[in-house]
């Protein structure tokens, strides 16, 4: 599991086991957003595992759970509302970490004030290339 931090209090990760969520408490986590579906690969079946040690380890636990590049505007709202409600610091997280950085900017895109360069900055900074997203998180943050 590598962590990596797109802003202070949030971070995204590639994917997590059960017991990767000890390591996760221990860097002072708070909260946990799994970006992963259900029976997406072998080595997830569900989120059954993870939530129930998330609890354990007093870790708040939201599910967004969504297909690579298919991010509805539900979802997108899912995410920032999970920003905006979970305690800090967050970690999101999904197989490669892609999905969990695509619904931040996303997410962040439509916030006053917000930047595109910055997004792609972040993100490029966590290992992550947003420049086939510009286009749509320019158009997301002109519609706001």
């Amino acid at each position: 599991m590598q962590i990596r931090e797109l802003e202070p209090g949030v971070a995204i990760a590639d994917a997590v086991t059960p017991a990767d969520l000890d390591e996760v408490a221990r860097r002072g986590f708070r909260a946990v957003i799994c970006h992963r579906r259900p029976g997406e690969a072998e080595d997830h079946p569900d989120d059954r595992a993870l939530r129930e040690r998330a609890a354990t380890l007093g870790l708040e636990w939201r599910a967004i759970p969504v297909a690579p590049g298919d991010y509805g505007e539900a979802d997108i709202a899912a995410v920032g509302q999970a920003l905006d409600e979970l305690p800090t610091p967050i970690l999101a997280f999904c197989k490669t970490g892609k999905r969990a950085v695509h619904l931040w900017a996303e997410a962040r895109s439509r916030e006053a004030g917000c930047s595109i360069p910055a997004l792609i900055a972040a993100a490029r900074a966590a290992g992550h290339d947003l420049e086939e997203r510009c286009a749509h998180l320019e158009a997301a943050a002109g519609a706001r």
